[in-house]
């Protein structure tokens, strides 16, 4: 292959003809994400020849992220995938975004790799190191998700449905609200967890690549989740639920299964659970989502910090 070369770009009027894709890397994002407050998308653009043929671009996230409790003020990086590239241009794609944010953000972070070592040599060359991490994801194409699901599990959305648990689409603004206040109220004290402001879940549904579903009984919303569709799947971006509260109703089970349904229904191949977390021996979360007829795969997501001693101690204490 001839010389790679790499631009990137700032704002998406800016963008060549781009190849359809990932919607984690497609302009629709971009543009989502330049209207939203505290995002700065950066899209880079793989050409070669000489007629500068676009062989690849992957979307990179810049999220400023400020709390006062528990205080915190830094920017970090998001990179979702590699977009269909092959090794050699998501490496020169890397490359480039790594040398634009060294010391602009706090740590970069890239996941959802279509494969476990897809692009090793390539991050591990430009100072990434990585953590083992699950992915759990559920087929749709092949078993239909009632003959996937445990019986238990079966049993305890039944169960909540006949109480008067239902499931929804978000239609209304006063569903919204009580959406985005369900979201933030059952992630504020989980300092890693990022959420958007309430104008990119707004401008997410208006766009049609997702849908924000909540569950309701007696005209409370207990449990919501938001799905992104990309390229045949469903990806479960986003949930939050008050299953402490309203335990008899099973609120996450019951929204994650109706999500499930609908994606089936829309004639997707997978839904895929986007941040199951490390793989610990014990992992409710994990095993709750299982519990639906999932199957689980050990990956990679990689991660390099700005700050070079505490990157090489962090490689240190992740190696293998």
């Amino acid at each position: 292959m001839n010389a790679i070369r790499v631009t990137i770009y700032e704002h998406a009027d800016e963008l060549p003809a781009l190849a359809e894709g990932s919607f984690f890397h497609s302009r629709q994002l971009m543009e989502l994400c330049q209207q939203t407050p505290r995002h700065k998308p950066l899209m880079a653009v793989a050409r070669c020849g000489d007629d500068g043929q676009v062989v690849g671009h992957v979307l990179c996230i810049v999220r400023y992220r400020l709390s006062w409790l528990p205080p915190y003020l830094y920017t970090h990086a998001r990179i979702y995938g590699n977009n269909g590239c092959t090794a050699q241009v998501f490496g020169a794609l890397m490359e480039a975004l790594t040398e634009r944010q060294n010391h602009r953000v706090l740590y970069m972070e890239v996941s959802n790799l279509s494969e476990k070592m897809f692009g090793y040599r390539e991050l591990r060359r430009l100072g990434y190191f990585h953590v083992r991490w699950m992915n759990v994801h559920n087929s749709l194409h092949s078993r239909t998700p009632e003959e996937r699901v445990t019986s238990r599990m079966r049993k305890r959305i039944d169960n909540a449905m006949q109480r008067g648990a239902t499931t929804k689409l978000v239609e209304t603004d006063e569903e919204f609200r009580a959406f985005t206040r369900l979201l933030r109220r059952h992630n504020w004290l989980k300092p890693r967890r990022f959420l958007p402001d309430d104008m990119f879940f707004r401008s997410l549904m208006d766009s049609g690549h997702g849908r924000i579903f909540i569950t309701k009984v007696h005209d409370k919303v207990i449990g919501c989740t938001v799905c992104v569709y990309s390229e045949r799947d469903a990806y479960l971006w986003y949930s939050a639920s008050r299953r402490k509260s309203f335990a008899p109703f099973h609120p996450n089970a019951v929204t994650f299964w109706n999500t499930i349904k609908d994606a089936h229904a829309r004639g997707c191949e997978h839904i895929r659970f986007m941040d199951v977390g490390l793989p610990f021996r014990k992992n409710p979360y994990r095993d709750f989502i299982l519990r639906f007829g999932g199957k689980e795969v050990s990956t990679f997501r990689w991660f390099r910090i700005s700050i070079r001693w505490v990157n090489r101690l962090a490689t240190w204490l992740w190696r293998e």
